[in-house]
């Protein structure tokens, strides 16, 4: 009788410990690494938030991290003191190239859709027309990895055939005179300070409340889209077992519940969903290549 009452209470444990979902995360700290789309220090707020959001749920300490570049998330997935990274398509296509790391969840916007635009952006009173009138004029891209500020908008440039054979971008807008920032509002900020003509950003940095002031977005405009871009994916280091991935993947899933939403958008911007990881990253390969060649001049 008191074995049978000690083995109906390890049941009882072990259902309550499945059902909490603790005992299921072997890990005894998760770290996720935001890429820095934003000010890094502008981005504390939502990094503890997300620490404390995570942390409930997964009843393990998390660590939010936010490298200044996304280089740093790609080798901490590789040797696996990083276990989630948020990273654009370009660099998911790097890391899952390498075999370090897999798509566990990608962002899906209000339409339904997993993709969006790339946006060329100069001041409002900027007498450009087209991306043409930008020849030999200086520019920002958002970094050297960004999918929308970078590998997009050079894939558009060789397209309509204003790029040489190196596919270095200062073939068409002159040496010396193409920057590169630490992400979207770097590539602003030096078009807003007069450094830059021109930034290439992702839609969402002009159309959307989340990454500039009123008064700043006010004072620029679109001058050209391209596209589509593949929605940025939260990466799960592939040295995980299956269910701590099934876990982590539930816990940013209920970022979607409309009580955190808020939150979700601050720092993610979109809803997250699970995606077929070979159709979402498929467009961007030619575009990737493309960068690559660039990038060696």
């Amino acid at each position: 009788m008191i074995l049978r009452s000690l083995l109906l209470g390890f049941c009882c444990l072990a259902l309550l410990g499945s059902a909490g979902g603790a005992e299921e995360v072997s890990l005894k700290k998760v770290v996720l690494a935001l890429k820095p789309d934003k000010n890094p220090d502008h981005m504390l707020q939502e990094k503890r938030a997300l620490e404390s959001f995570l942390g409930e749920r997964l009843n393990r300490p998390v660590e939010v991290i936010i490298p200044l570049s996304s280089a740093v998330i790609i080798e901490g997935l590789a040797n696996g003191t990083i276990d989630l990274g948020y990273l654009s398509a370009s660099d998911m296509l790097n890391v899952r190239d390498r075999g370090v790391a897999a798509v566990l969840l990608a962002g899906e916007f209000p339409d339904g859709k997993t993709n969006y635009e790339s946006y060329w952006v100069v001041k409002r009173e900027a007498p450009y027309q087209s991306i043409e009138d930008l020849r030999n004029r200086p520019v920002a891209f958002a970094s050297r990895t960004s999918t929308s500020g970078f590998v997009l908008p050079l894939l558009d440039l060789q397209r309509r055939g204003l790029l040489d054979e190196s596919a270095n971008p200062e073939s068409f807008f002159g040496r010396g005179q193409v920057m590169f920032g630490v992400g979207y509002v770097s590539a602003i900020e030096r078009l807003l300070a007069g450094e830059a003509e021109a930034a290439a950003v992702s839609y969402y940095v002009l159309d959307l409340d989340q990454h500039l002031t009123a008064a700043q977005r006010a004072q620029l405009r679109r001058l050209q889209a391209q596209g589509p871009v593949p929605s940025h994916v939260v990466a799960v280091r592939t040295s995980l077992g299956e269910r701590d991935t099934v876990r982590l993947r539930e816990a940013l899933q209920a970022l979607n519940d409309p009580a955190h939403a808020a939150l979700r958008d601050k720092v993610f911007t979109t809803k997250l969903v699970p995606v077929d990881a070979a159709a979402h990253l498929a467009p961007l390969a030619e575009g990737l290549a493309l960068a690559r060649k660039a990038l060696r001049q």
